[in-house]
């Protein structure tokens, strides 16, 4: 063959598609489980779709049911009341919002090889609460567990304990695995308590667990509990060995998690709209959860209550967090008296800080520089005395005695 037919050869294999479009495989519906009869008499009930089978349990409440120190019902006074509230606030919930209190259970805490085997939902109906849990039958009907969520065909918004960096993102990571088999996953509004408890409760839970806010503030202990680093065993030995009387007590457990989110929902909203039995540490978080939001005249109002109503020694963190609202409002004079009082019992560090704003105050809105000076020097006592480390001082130093001296200045 010539060098130029070669060439011309070469040209028309180029042109060619010399590699054909994989074809996905068509979708094989897995065998239903051997247990299942055993599954059935342990109290789950047999749900197939067009993607396998899975296992469903469904519990009805009526209003009146009592968890901890709330009946269930209490949740639609706390929507009332979040639909008559002034204030914006992003763990705002209304009637008309359908709201899916959720929970899951995982055989691990990360990877591609971890599977949800537990689906839980809480929801109100009219005048009764439904709790539906979706169980996986095997990993091989995992697609028929996530369909049966219905997660993918409606909107909702979802309120868990931990949700957002846990069960979320593993949802997420075991759809995208089934992504040729289920419709996609649709994006959800999405309320956390963790996070709304971290805010309350900073400097007065030691652990955030949802059992020891059940414990501490919800008024609910649990009996005969299944910790829950076990349940993933339990799962499995449930599977081989096609045994669900201990799967069951997961269930139990993780039917506690889906009322105590209802009634924690309860007791957080209560909090921030009316005077519960709280601690000043409570009450001052909620206060400054508020200035965070940018709802002074809530923030202030919160702050002023605690300062007013809870002994002295309790209340210096408050007077910390009102002295800047007073600042920002022009009450420069209500601002030092804030932070004076303040001083007897904020941290090293926030003493820094008042010490900082009371000569700025002194220096610039007060006109008294004596005082200006006097709190220099006490800031700069304190650095001195404080944990910064060597740079860090000396940058604190340097930007203190800059202070200092234009204060001088101005004084002469």
């Amino acid at each position: 063959m010539s060098y130029e037919n070669k060439i011309l050869q070469m040209k028309k294999m180029l042109g060619k598609k010399t590699a054909e479009h994989a074809q996905q495989p068509k979708f094989v519906k897995p065998a239903t489980p051997f247990y299942t009869a055993a599954w059935q008499q342990a109290g789950l009930t047999l749900v197939e779709n067009d993607f396998g089978v899975l296992f469903k349990r469904e519990v009805r409440y009526p209003c009146d049911y009592v968890h901890g120190h709330y009946q269930l019902g209490e949740l639609t006074t706390a929507l009332e009341a979040w639909g008559n509230a002034e204030v914006e606030h992003p763990y705002a919930l209304h009637t008309d919002d359908h709201i899916l209190f959720w929970d899951t259970e995982t055989t691990g805490l990360k990877g591609t090889g971890t599977y949800i085997f537990l689906l839980g939902f809480l929801e109100q109906e009219e005048d009764e609460f439904v709790l539906t849990q979706y169980v996986l039958a095997d990993p091989a009907n995992e697609a028929a567990l996530l369909f049966a969520s219905k997660l993918w065909q409606q909107s909702v918004t979802l309120v868990s304990y931990n949700g957002k960096s846990f069960d979320w993102p593993q949802l997420e990571t075991r759809w995208t695995l089934n992504r040729q088999t289920v419709p996609p996953l649709k994006e959800q509004q999405h309320i956390d308590l963790l996070h709304s408890s971290k805010r309350l409760w900073k400097n007065d839970l030691q652990k955030m667990k949802l059992v020891q806010v059940e414990e501490e503030k919800l008024g609910f202990k649990r009996q005969d509990d299944i910790p829950g680093h076990l349940a993933p065993i339990i799962y499995f030995d449930a599977v081989k060995s096609g045994q669900a009387e201990v799967l069951m007590k997961v269930l139990q457990h993780n039917e506690w998690d889906l009322l105590s989110l209802i009634t924690l929902y309860i007791h957080q909203t209560k909090l921030l709209f009316t005077s519960e039995q709280e601690s000043a540490v409570t009450y001052t978080n909620i206060g400054k959860w508020y200035g965070d939001l940018k709802q002074q005249a809530a923030s202030e109002y919160v702050l002023t209550n605690v300062t007013e109503s809870y002994r002295q020694s309790e209340t210096a963190l408050a007077h910390f967090y009102l002295a800047f609202q007073h600042k920002r409002s022009g009450r420069y004079q209500d601002a030092v008296s804030a932070f004076e009082a303040a001083l007897i019992g904020i941290s090293q560090r926030q003493k820094i800080q008042a010490y900082e704003q009371l000569s700025m105050l002194h220096e610039h809105q007060i006109k008294k520089y004596d005082m200006a000076l006097f709190y220099v020097e006490k800031g700069l006592q304190l650095i001195q005395q404080s944990d910064f480390s060597v740079e860090q001082k000396e940058k604190h130093f340097i930007k203190w005695n800059k202070r200092y001296e234009r204060i001088q200045n101005k004084q002469q």
